[in-house]
């Protein structure tokens, strides 16, 4: 691991493209930044994902066929090497100390990295078993982790079967580490999840069965009141300050809190994968999409 090692500049600074989109994209109420391009800010990546922001305003994004681990740096808008042992990270997302827990795809496992880019394994398996590969993570108010735990069997993988879990499950882990439990066993693929800002509504999407649910949140980690959001999967997600719900795929799709359609956001590239808000008034959409990631400048912002 080396901070300061920049990631080859024909990649990524050499072509910096963009393209009008405000007026491709079909709103019910402003939502972009007047004049807003979506711009591509670095290219030439095995596949971008889990994008997440600091304290500071700086994106981390991952390119998992690679195991690297990138820094977005706010300011400047320089792309350097954050690691290159990330364990094949997928999602990403920081907790109150500072601290990046990452969807460790490699060996199935939730890491954490320090500020120095220093790895610990927070959680190895389920009952003994190994998780299918955790894919993406929020963290609650209060600390807690809630992922997923799709399988999306790798050539990478040494393990006879592929799947010693009974299922696709969503996952909650305390704030101390020593609860590690499931919070539903009754879903087709989980993928993307974020929750509200108050903590008290998680949104998890199932991209298996196409539909993306709301829960409310107890205080002691379980779910209840399971409920249909949106008729539709996704990729990564973000939310809003207004409560507005960011999912990802073809493009990203944006729906307000009651689940109304209200605004569609085209990207150029085979899959969008995931999606965060970023910069120091979090005003700027980051969206990790195949071999790429793109920014828009937005007149919403994000929440931690």
């Amino acid at each position: 691991m080396n901070m300061n090692r920049v990631f080859p500049l024909i990649c990524l600074l050499s072509v910096i493209f963009s393209f009008p989109v405000s007026a491709q994209i079909e709103v019910k109420k402003s939502l972009v930044a007047k004049n807003a391009e979506l711009v591509k800010v670095g290219n030439g990546y095995g596949f971008t994902e889990g994008p997440a922001v600091d304290r500071e305003g700086n994106v981390f994004f991952t390119d998992q066929p690679n195991n690297k681990i990138y820094q977005w740096k706010f300011g400047t808008g320089e792309i350097i090497e954050f690691t290159d042992a990330s364990g094949r990270a997928n999602g990403l997302y920081f907790n109150r100390e500072g601290e990046l827990i990452a969807c460790a795809d490699m060996d199935n496992q939730l890491w954490s990295f320090d500020k120095e880019g220093k790895s610990k394994v927070l959680i190895e398996n389920f009952k003994g078993k190994k998780l299918n590969g955790p894919n993406d993570l929020w963290i609650n108010p209060r600390g807690g982790i809630y992922l997923t735990d799709p399988l999306y069997e790798r050539s990478y993988w040494e393990r006879d079967p592929a799947m010693q879990q009974d299922g696709n499950h969503l996952y909650y882990l305390g704030k101390d580490g020593l609860q590690f439990f499931r919070v539903d066993e009754n879903l087709v693929k989980p993928n993307g999840i974020v929750g509200s800002y108050d903590g008290k509504k998680l949104y998890v999407a199932d991209i298996g069965a196409k539909k993306t649910y709301v829960y409310d949140i107890e205080e002691d980690g379980y779910l209840t009141n399971r409920q249909v959001f949106v008729e539709m999967g996704s990729d990564g997600m973000t939310i809003d300050n207004r409560g507005n719900l960011y999912l990802t795929g073809e493009g990203v799709t944006i729906f307000n809190n009651r689940g109304d359609k209200i605004g569609h956001i085209p990207v150029d590239a085979k899959w969008t994968a995931n999606v965060c808000f970023g910069a120091g008034d979090r005003k700027t959409l980051f969206i990790t999409a195949s071999d790429a990631v793109y920014t828009l400048q937005m007149k919403v912002r994000g929440v931690w």
